[in-house]
């Protein structure tokens, strides 16, 4: 069966990987047997050597009693029966992440030649047993197709997601993976000929594109909005259980006969929440919509709609043209995560003892000082600075102000500081080819800030210029999924020319490693003109 949380227009489903030796598995075709001392784990050439569970997951929750499959209310139930909704039209495999393929699914990359696969990602065909979990060397994943169709969440809604949209989201899931923050993965895109209407800006002007599908996982894919709902609607039994599961399963530092659990269980979100953010703000992104349904509860980026990473520096970037009031501006994102956090605490309350309240109060109180002292640190690693120093903000903000004032690049203001070597700053020698820093060398005040932090790094205990430059080499990235390079993938995408799909992949699975490929489709250079006028919105 295929069960379906709240969420919008996907579904969801698992498995447990094929191990050799595992009970109840059959081994991959042809596998060859492992040599002495390795480990006995095959890659499943095929997906009957899979084995599915469901007794974790779904023995703790009611299921929705109605198995039609309409828009409604649902209530007393955490999970609905759905089936997903197969294009009537041919698909297409666009590509694939062969890392997630073979490192979380235990699958062999060959698999994605296969008639069965392509059905499976397309949700063309249901694996017998499957649930929203899957097992793997103790950890669980769950998969989710989005786009896969109508659920009774759906709204006024057809549950399809188009091909820019999936695109993009593709690409961005494992870009910020390989940039070191934390993320839902995507395993597969798929695309077919299906007729899908969407009104992109919301004005009126529908227009029809293209049907696609992402096969995405995570470790959980419940939100701030889970438990939002349930303390709303009054559904406290079941909140209470469902907050006891999740802490259960994701949680284990947290004791389950500790009475305080919930309240270290909200500790702990507030924090890993702030990092989450400090983590965004360091590589320029902004999420787009910021809303409690958009926030995990395991402190992971999920739902990636209007993101968008900036390219000029500029606090007010909003990536979203829906955002009228620019209330997720990338300079904002930090306030936003008080108050979702603060909507959190409101759905924890009912279960909280007044001393509990009181203390969780004082617990968000401190997500500012969570977040400021993540977002120094790690604006201090992109700046190569060692040890502790009282002017390290000052030095920080001052260069913020001058990238703002001059309108330099986020990303390669950075990434050029990582390569120019120190005597080119000290002469104010800045290459023709570090032109996002010749764009920051035109501030009245930029020799002033070059002076500083030089003398800054002259502090640094053992260091040296290359050791300063191979240390933020590794922290700044020269490659990130840019709004132009996304869009010029769709456009090929759209004529069914998938290769700048799949070079954009392999490109940002190194993001801080020069290459070639990238530099010869122009990846670090200055944005074209045309890249001003993109917009992007809610539409998918």
């Amino acid at each position: 069966m295929w069960w379906r949380h709240w969420f919008p227009a996907c579904l969801a489903w698992g498995f447990v990987a094929a191990l050799c030796g595992s009970r109840g598995l059959c081994p991959a075709p042809n596998a060859s047997r492992p040599e002495p001392g390795q480990c006995p784990r095959r890659r499943a050439a095929e997906l009957c050597a899979w084995a599915l569970s469901s007794d974790s997951l779904l023995d703790p929750f009611p299921v929705d009693v109605i198995q039609e499959n309409y828009v409604r209310n649902v209530r007393n139930c955490i999970f609905s029966v759905v089936y997903p909704t197969p294009f009537k039209s041919r698909v297409r495999l666009v590509a694939v992440s062969k890392e997630v393929l073979e490192n979380i699914l235990d699958l062999d990359i060959s698999v994605k030649g296969s008639s069965d696969f392509l059905e499976f990602v397309s949700g063309g065909k249901v694996i017998f047993g499957s649930v929203p979990l899957a097992h793997r060397h103790g950890e669980r994943w769950e998969l989710q197709l989005k786009g896969s169709g109508k659920t009774p969440y759906s709204r006024n809604g057809d549950g399809r997601a188009v091909l820019r949209s999936s695109v993009r989201e593709f690409l961005c899931s494992e870009a910020m993976h390989h940039l070191g923050i934390p993320t839902s993965r995507a395993a597969s895109l798929v695309v077919s000929d299906d007729d899908v209407w969407r009104d992109q800006f919301y004005n009126g002007n529908i227009k029809k594109e293209r049907g696609a599908i992402v096969l995405r996982l995570a470790k959980s894919w419940f939100r701030i909005g889970s438990l939002e709902i349930l303390a709303h609607s009054g559904e406290l039994d079941l909140l209470r259980r469902l907050l006891d599961f999740i802490i259960q399963e994701h949680f284990p530092s947290i004791a389950m006969n500790d009475s305080n659990r919930y309240l270290e269980f909200f500790s702990t979100v507030v924090s890993e929440t702030a990092n989450l953010i400090s983590l965004w703000m360091s590589v320029g992104f902004a999420h787009g919509v910021c809303n409690t349904d958009n926030f995990s509860l395991l402190s992971i980026t999920i739902d990636y709609g209007p993101f968008g990473f900036m390219d000029s520096y500029d606090p007010n970037f909003v990536p979203n043209t829906s955002d009228d009031e620019r209330r997720y501006k990338i300079g904002n994102q930090a306030s936003v995560g008080l108050f979702n956090l603060s909507k959190l605490l409101q759905a924890l309350k009912p279960l909280l003892d007044p001393k509990q309240k009181q203390l969780a109060s004082q617990i968000l109180e401190g997500y500012g000082e969570h977040y400021h002292s993540r977002f120094t640190e790690l604006f201090k690693t992109k700046l190569g600075l060692l040890g502790e120093n009282e002017n390290d903000n000052y030095l920080i903000a001052f260069l913020l102000k001058i990238m703002e004032d001059t309108k330099a690049d986020f990303t390669m203001t950075f990434r050029e500081l990582s390569e120019i070597t120190a005597d080119q700053l000290k002469e104010l020698h800045i290459p023709e080819e570090f032109w996002a820093l010749q764009d920051l060398g035109k501030h009245k005040l930029f020799s002033e800030w070059v002076t500083v932090y030089l003398l800054r790094l002259n502090s640094n205990n053992g260091d040296s210029d290359a050791k300063r430059r191979t240390r933020m080499a590794t922290v700044n990235p020269r490659y990130i999924l840019r709004n132009w390079m996304a869009e010029s993938a769709v456009q090929k995408a759209n004529l069914n020319d998938f290769s700048e799909v799949q070079l954009l992949e392999q490109v940002l699975q190194h993001p801080f490693q020069r290459q070639e490929a990238a530099e010869r489709a122009g990846y670090s250079l200055r944005p074209p003109a045309w890249a001003k006028h993109l917009k992007v919105s809610c539409s998918s």
